[in-house]
């Protein structure tokens, strides 16, 4: 299982969402699936996938949070063939952000929100071997703009297994873009690749619960401290949601709970739902009391 996985929230189409994602790129599969009752989202579905080898999760919770290109998803291809094709699967129903051209940066790239809103950037690569076909991409605007390397430094500190690679910045005359900014910065956590990127232009986004990262923790000691090192708002802590200060969600949550919620057992899914939906950080003992109806 990998440490940190990527949490999207939809509206109700969790399932036509990762049925359409697994289509589209090789090496992919629905891993999972479960059904919450009596939350307040109503009846949710859950589901866990897994595409081009990274793993995602998918709800169907209700239309409280929406999609925004703060948080996007870089797929590397071998050929520019390869490139034209996802945009023409991807971009059905959905619209550009960048167009599908030839930039100074790459030969074939374009940003697009496909039809579900999700943001994806396809880019051609030189590079032999690709080690991680998708990469989440962070976008820091607004009022977080200019605090990407603060954000890397501190999420370099605090998961093992974690590296910064390269920091590009702006150089002098990119206005709105302060020189010395990040024009473009990569970063390992938990072995996972990321990228990130500061912008002054006047987005009307931010981070929201929309996409969250979820850390997959094997004790309560490791649950309290992601708990600790990451959360900076109590307003937003919520069965086993945080935000850090940057305003970037996560979720800090027990492996066991993956467990309890797809084991099929209707009763015990409920008490462990009922339990886990009064807490704000997550308590492994108490979840597993309500799981043995104890």
């Amino acid at each position: 299982m990998q440490k940190i996985t990527s949490h999207l929230w939809f509206d109700t189409e969790a399932k036509e969402a990762a049925e359409f994602y697994i289509s589209i790129f090789p090496n992919s599969k629905i891993k999972t699936t479960a059904k919450l009752e009596n939350t307040p989202s109503g009846s949710v579905d859950m589901l866990t996938i897994e595409l081009a080898g990274q793993e995602f999760s998918l709800i169907s919770a209700g239309p409280l949070f929406k999609f925004n290109p703060s948080v996007s998803y870089v797929v590397t291809c071998k050929t520019t063939e390869e490139v034209d094709e996802l945009w023409a699967k991807l971009f059905e129903g959905g619209s550009a952000l960048m167009e599908l051209r030839e930039y100074p940066f790459c030969k074939r790239y374009g940003w697009l929100q496909d039809k579900f809103g999700l943001s994806w950037q396809l880019m051609f690569t030189e590079e032999n071997e690709v080690q991680q076909k998708i990469t989440p991409s962070l976008l820091f605007v607004g009022d977080v703009c200019g605090k990407t390397e603060e954000a890397i430094n501190l999420y370099t500190s605090i998961f093992p297994n974690s590296k910064i690679g390269t920091m590009n910045r702006y150089p002098a005359g990119r206005d709105p873009d302060k020189e010395g900014t990040i024009m473009q910065a990569t970063f390992t956590l938990a072995g996972q690749d990321f990228t990130a990127m500061d912008s002054a232009h006047n987005h009307k986004f931010k981070f929201n619960e929309a996409i969250s990262f979820i850390v997959h923790c094997e004790t309560q000691e490791e649950i309290d401290k992601y708990w600790e090192k990451l959360s900076a708002d109590p307003a937003a802590e919520q069965c086993g949601w945080l935000k850090d200060k940057f305003g970037l969600s996560w979720q800090i949550v027990p492996t066991v709970m993956d467990e309890m919620l797809s084991s099929g057992n209707k009763e015990k899914i409920a008490r462990v739902t009922e339990a886990f939906l009064k807490m704000k950080k997550f308590d492994i003992a108490e979840l597993e009391k309500a799981y043995e109806g104890n």
